[in-house]
């Protein structure tokens, strides 16, 4: 198939790329860097903008599927660019299909988009969208999240998939921003009770998206369904970012803990202090939402992902962390359809 992979020139996006590539798909790239990397493979790149229409129609015209995996992601910004890059870009993903009759939408999502800031642990699909969120980043994915499957009907198949902290080599932003913060002393660990959080590995993720991709249809099973995705193997938050950070050559991580509630008050105070003195270039040391992920379990069953889409993750912690300083090695997925 000819596959367009919106955002194909992040981290997510090119092991997407990579995968359909070894499978012998054409996919095709929007995003707006040259990617001379991806244009060397003989891939072709759209330079532009999600949000703008007439870049989506270009780059999608002659496609038989998109993976729409391009967005804003953070925990702090401007509302309009969340809203401009996360809901208008998504829907002038589905208003390109419609127009060009692609068939089959795979969008990217975020287990946060269920997250309402207390304890999740185990819960499947059935759980509701959160009633209020501590970003614009989860706020704009669940209204993105909306349209994608609301669109499902005859002739557009559509599914989103919530993968949870995905990392893995190749990595340029979970893992290498622990090490920065960790070396310059702003890594804040929270003390009390452990609490359980999911995480993905890359070559997982990506995989994920193309078996998605394969059973997508009208008649599917997974046709208008979002699904959790993740190695069904949580593990302590605060071990996660210490193992991590130590895998990657970062420092040892101080024995000091914060208390969750000092952890959030100084997320408030420092999302208060940045709004007033109107930065929105660069994220608060610490912010309501990365209070929220490290102060609270967050994972999920992937029942429904293996039952319906045949995902089953394989790759183990010590596996993924092990891996986390190679170069890229894998070109097959490991649940290829």
């Amino acid at each position: 198939m000819k596959v367009l992979v919106t955002g194909g020139g992040g981290f997510l996006g090119r092991a997407i790329v990579r995968m359909l590539l070894a499978q012998g798909d054409e996919p095709r790239v929007l995003g707006r860097g040259e990617q001379p990397s991806l244009v060397s493979q003989g891939i072709t790149v759209h330079r532009g903008d999600i949000s703008e229409s007439a870049a989506v129609h270009a780059a999608l015209t002659g496609c038989d599927a998109v993976i729409h995996t391009a967005a804003m992601i953070g925990s702090w910004g401007r509302a309009r660019d969340f809203d401009r890059v996360n809901v208008t870009g998504t829907r002038n993903v589905i208003e390109a299909c419609r127009a060009l009759n692609v068939p089959k939408l795979v969008f990217t999502s975020t287990p946060s988009v269920v997250h309402s800031g207390g304890d999740v642990c185990g819960v499947d699909e059935s759980v509701p969208y959160a009633s209020s969120f501590d970003a614009h980043y989860p706020r704009t994915k669940a209204i993105a999240e909306r349209l994608v499957l609301a669109a499902n009907d005859s002739g557009l198949s559509t599914v989103a998939l919530r993968p949870h902290l995905i990392f893995g080599p190749g990595d340029t932003q979970l893992i290498p921003r622990a090490v920065e913060r960790a070396r310059a002393g702003r890594l804040f660990l929270p003390g009390g009770p452990p609490k359980l959080v999911d995480w993905t590995y890359i070559d997982e993720a990506a995989s994920a998206h193309l078996l998605a991709l394969f059973r997508l249809a009208p008649a599917a099973a997974c046709a208008g369904k979002a699904y959790f995705i993740s190695q069904g193997q949580p593990v302590a938050v605060t071990e996660l970012i210490s193992r991590a950070v130590t895998a990657a050559g970062g420092p040892a991580l101080p024995s000091r803990r914060i208390p969750p509630p000092v952890l959030f008050a100084s997320g408030c105070l420092a999302e208060a202090a940045f709004f007033a003195l109107r930065i929105y270039d660069r994220e608060p040391p610490i912010t309501r939402f990365i209070a929220r992920q490290l102060t609270t379990a967050h994972w999920f069953d992937i029942s429904a992902a293996r039952r319906d889409l045949g995902f089953n993750p394989q790759i183990t912690l010590d596996e993924a962390l092990q891996n986390v300083t190679a170069p890229p090695s894998s070109t097959q997925p490991a649940n290829s359809p």
